[in-house]
């Protein structure tokens, strides 16, 4: 039996290699990643909660400049009062009362993916600029995908510590938190894979 095991022991090294391959491209993608320039027309602006507010204040300066119509904060803590998130955005009262939404629902990034297409579908939006911090971007499209998949998304990378070049080659960490990541972010596509498969396939009318 020597050969299944050298057959094992080959597939366990491919996926190995695979796998870090795999983490190299995703850690240089994080790196690389930067808005759009020009930055397609949108609907509206989806900012999902967590790190620093950064990202808040990224989407609220969006919303100033008319990139989209309304702006969506997914991922408010129940406990965190209203004029605490509002003080963060730093905007305009007037821009805020009418035109910022706070979600309070979304636990996780699945359910931002959630929050945000139950949104967009209530107020038909269909072309929406996202934006989150530059390593947690590829999980947050993949979600979003899933969940509302004929939508347009515009992916709005904000800057972070984990995209300093070459931070993930030198800082353990650094390392660390993005391998976290990527892994997340295979579980979410391996998810979508499955999903995709389970779609019955749509057999053409009879002529």
């Amino acid at each position: 039996m020597s050969w299944l095991r050298g057959a094992f022991l080959a597939v366990v090294t491919a996926l190995i290699v695979a796998l870090g391959l795999g983490y190299i491209a995703f850690a240089n993608g994080v790196e690389r990643a930067a808005p759009q320039h020009p930055l397609p027309e949108a609907d509206a602006i989806v900012a999902l909660t967590g790190g620093d507010a950064d990202r808040l204040t990224t989407a609220m300066k969006l919303l100033q400049e008319g990139r989209g119509r309304r702006l969506l904060i997914s991922g408010v803590n129940p406990k965190v009062e209203d004029a605490d998130v509002y003080d963060v955005l730093e905007g305009a009262p007037e821009l805020i009362a009418c035109c910022v939404d706070l979600g309070r629902q979304a636990k996780d990034t699945l359910g931002n993916a959630s929050e945000t297409a139950a949104w967009a579908g209530r107020n038909g939006f269909s072309r929406l600029i996202v934006v989150t911090d530059d390593y947690h971007m590829p999980r947050s499209l993949a979600e979003l995908r899933v969940a509302m998949p004929q939508a347009q998304l515009i992916p709005y990378p904000v800057s972070s510590s984990l995209s300093t070049p070459g931070a993930w080659q030198r800082d353990l960490s650094a390392a660390m938190s993005l391998g976290g990541e990527y892994v997340k972010y295979l579980a979410i596509r391996a998810r979508e894979a499955f999903l995709t498969a389970e779609k019955p396939t749509e057999t053409p009318p009879a002529a």
